[in-house]
């Protein structure tokens, strides 16, 4: 993902815009294709994002019933108890993000405290007191839990879970017109965000991994959450209460600020007509300045399909799947399109102050490779036999997405989405 996200982040320098991916894609693509995989990147992206706001709320409210689980151990959690929570959660979302949008830097500055002491408090937990597996089990041991043929394939299927854990560096750039000096400051929140977390991630990563002494056990924990049965053998029950309330505080966090890069990005989109009611979703508050309707909309979205959970979460995780195959179809594209226009055309290439240089060629071409290596393994399903519960969703939801946005584009968006590039598209139709 690292030459990935660099490519992305050198976008963000040429073109910093709240569109992201479908505006670098207007910008960079052959004039001929310009118009419709403008349309169709704008479409994937903006419901991946929809999709993955969906699965923050979904969390930090089974999370809490998880909580609530562990002290009244005969409280028995439901899908529509979760689905209230969720209700509940996106409700606070709506209202920081509309009404206390001025507050969301200081706020998102302290939970970047948050983040990195939370951090050190669960690891020094679990090195401290939590019971260990030998340094063998953790680095030469490994499992084939999908029955899959070989443990390469194996591994390939499961390295999405790392890939989710990674993706949507692209968020820093929808806000890009709300970011001062964009053109420097948003590819530098890209890389060291990116960075920071990867560390940070693998760090925690090799520390869970030696703490969880008894996988069977763990995955198969009440809870349905691994960490809190790692949690619940190396402190008491308050010390447990404490770690999770600082991991679900952090998801919460990053919830809002999933719904304010989502919310833009709908914006977005729709200020170039890339969706029907495009007018009413584009609109933005004259005093409050930020586009109530797209946050609206967001909210309503994530309301809507936690309606789905309360009749099944297998078709819910179905829809919110979708998040990172979309996302990874929007950086194949967009990355192939800044390629094809360095190749092609390299006089047209924008400058930019976060520049790849001669570099450009070779990590844009690595980048593209491995998108189109991720994008494929996004779509295998975890074993090898499926059921119903357990099948991986993704190309379903796909295969509709792109029927819907090309019927779209078809019957209304050819003649009313204009794309932000229009010069790019002028000299095409001329």
């Amino acid at each position: 993902m690292s030459f990935v996200n660099v490519s992305l982040a050198e976008m963000a320098s040429m073109a910093p815009t709240s569109g992201g991916q479908y505006h670098w894609v207007s910008e960079f693509a052959p004039p001929n294709l310009q118009q419709y995989l403008s349309h169709l990147t704008g479409w994937m992206s903006t419901i991946s994002w929809q999709a993955g706001t969906a699965s923050g709320p979904f969390l930090v409210g089974t999370m809490i019933q998880a909580q609530i689980q562990i002290n009244y151990p005969d409280y028995v959690p439901t899908n529509w108890q979760g689905t209230l929570f969720v209700f509940a959660i996106t409700l606070i979302v709506w209202i920081s993000n509309v009404f206390c949008s001025r507050a969301m830097p200081i706020f998102q500055n302290l939970m970047l405290i948050v983040h990195v002491g939370g951090f050190l408090a669960i690891m020094i937990v679990w090195w401290a007191l939590a019971p260990r597996n030998t340094a063998d089990v953790v680095f030469t041991q490994f499992t084939n839990g999908g029955g899959w043929q070989t443990m390469g394939v194996s591994l390939m299927v499961g390295q999405i879970s790392s890939i989710y854990a990674l993706i949507c560096s692209d968020g820093a750039a929808h806000m890009s017109e709300e970011i001062k000096d964009a053109g420097i400051a948003v590819p530098k929140a890209i890389i060291r965000s990116y960075l920071a977390n990867a560390a940070i991630g693998f760090i925690a990563l090799i520390t869970f991994l030696f703490v969880l002494t008894d996988l069977e056990s763990a995955l198969d924990d009440a809870t349905g959450y691994p960490h809190i049965w790692a949690f619940q053998q190396a402190v008491s029950l308050g010390g447990t209460n404490g770690l999770c309330f600082i991991i679900t505080l952090l998801i919460f966090a990053g919830t809002i600020s999933f719904n304010l890069t989502t919310s833009r990005q709908t914006w977005a989109f729709a200020r170039d007509n890339g969706f029907p009611f495009s007018k009413w979703l584009s609109y933005v508050h004259p005093k409050l300045q930020v586009p109530a309707n797209a946050v609206t909309f967001t909210s309503m979205f994530t309301v809507i399909l936690s309606l789905i959970y309360i009749g099944s979460d297998a078709a819910f995780n179905a829809i919110i799947s979708l998040n990172l195959v979309a996302l990874m179809l929007t950086y194949t594209v967009s990355i192939g399109c800044v390629l094809y226009r360095r190749i092609k055309h390299p006089e047209l290439l924008p400058k930019a102050r976060w520049s790849l240089g001669k570099w450009g060629v070779p990590i844009n071409a690595c980048g593209l490779v491995y998108s189109i290596f991720a994008f494929f393994w996004c779509f295998w399903p975890e074993s090898k036999e499926v059921t119903p519960e357990d099948m991986n969703w993704a190309p379903l939801m796909f295969g509709v997405l792109a029927i819907g946005s090309t019927i779209d584009f078809g019957v209304r968006a050819r003649k009313a989405f204009r794309g932000p590039v229009v010069t790019t598209q002028g000299w095409h139709m001329d």
